[in-house]
């Protein structure tokens, strides 16, 4: 259930493991409209580089001081990301999902379908979690070079709320800039987590801030507002199975989850042509507990003020690269994780440190849908 990136890329990779599946969605042609990147190297070998619209082989992060970071990014093309995961051989059920068990799925048109395996892609529904949100326009590449100062691709410039004029939230927030595929670059002002997050107009107000009196013509907008946390924020106790954002594949501390999604679809694939059980497959005990330890990290973050929230990434990007792609893209490797998030709290001073620790420690309780 759910054509977004998730699920029809796993539709497409069970398809390829001979697997009868069916998909359900009402719209499953929809074209998607977000703008998905990811690391270079979380993208999995079977994805073609006609799905990739611009690469990068370094970012830049400006926290404190300005970080070059040596490790390639991409951003995908959603019609040819779309293509891709052609649905050759799927059979398609084009309603809504409402009412759903592990073997039976009934649609709003009256359908039913049975299954000996149900999968619900549909992403993480509106709930009590703590969300990213953002405000950006997209701009002509040269209109955007001053802006992006020498960098191809600027994944974080923070800025105090001071400094972007906020309006009484003392949330920070920070310019994310990437390259599109048409000569565009995306300029996106980001609230990387809040509970509750910074509003959009609240967003919108700062990108303009920055950006000053030479603000760019917006060829267009987008909205970015989701949820950080799954449906559950224990995704491998769930009675019926989830996969993508929905079901733990949303790294909480970033918001990144498709290049994760599409990565780990063969191995959901391969469990189910096995007869074996794909939530065991997706969930080892090293995943669950990384799981558990970003869970941790996100609460941390929403206790830290803007300065302290500047420390923490600095430190984090001064870390080698290996460290920051074992917390960052390494879902089961929980030595690095750890290793990263002692290195974190070691490198920002007491102070921040104790806060860090004080927020990983108490941790917070959202409610599952």
């Amino acid at each position: 259930m759910g054509g977004g990136p998730a699920g029809r890329g796993l539709a497409h990779r069970l398809r390829h493991h001979g697997v009868d599946t069916t998909l359900v969605d009402p719209h499953p042609d929809r074209a998607w409209h977000a703008t998905y990147a990811a690391w270079t190297d979380e993208l999995p070998n079977w994805l073609s580089d006609n799905a990739i619209a611009a690469q990068t082989d370094a970012v830049q992060v400006s926290a404190r001081t300005r970080h070059h970071i040596a490790r390639g990014y991409t951003v995908l093309d959603n019609v040819a990301l779309a293509t891709e995961l052609d649905l050759g051989g799927i059979s398609l059920v084009t309603s809504a999902a409402t009412s759903v068990s592990a073997d039976r799925v009934v649609c709003a048109d009256g359908s039913v379908v049975q299954a000996d395996q149900i999968i619900d892609c549909r992403g993480a529904l509106p709930h009590d979690a703590p969300y990213q949100t953002a405000f950006g326009i997209v701009v002509d590449a040269k209109d955007a070079a001053a802006v992006l100062d020498g960098a191809d691709t600027l994944l974080m410039e923070w800025a105090s709320p001071r400094r972007l004029g906020a309006a009484g939230s003392p949330l920070p927030s920070f310019l994310y800039a990437v390259p599109l595929a048409d000569g565009t670059v995306l300029l996106e002002e980001t609230c990387l987590a809040g509970h509750p997050a910074l509003s959009i107009p609240e967003l919108e107000h700062r990108l303009r801030v920055r950006l000053g009196d030479h603000e760019p013509t917006a060829l267009r907008t987008e909205v970015v507002n989701f949820p950080l946390v799954g449906a559950s924020t224990t995704p491998w106790r769930d009675s019926v199975f989830r996969f993508g954002a929905a079901g733990g594949m949303k790294n909480p501390t970033t918001g990144y989850s498709v290049a994760t999604s599409l990565a780990c679809a063969d191995d959901v694939a391969t469990a189910i042509a096995d007869g074996a059980d794909p939530a065991a497959a997706l969930w080892p005990t090293s995943a669950r507990s990384v799981h558990e330890l970003r869970i941790r990290g996100l609460s941390a973050l929403l206790d830290l003020s803007a300065e302290q929230t500047l420390d923490f990434f600095d430190a984090f990007f001064t870390m080698p690269i290996d460290a920051q792609r074992s917390y960052l893209s390494e879902r089961d490797n929980l030595p690095g994780t750890l290793e990263a998030m002692g290195r974190v709290v070691k490198g920002v001073g007491m102070r921040t440190g104790m806060a860090i620790a004080r927020g990983a420690a108490t941790g917070h309780s959202w409610s599952d849908v």
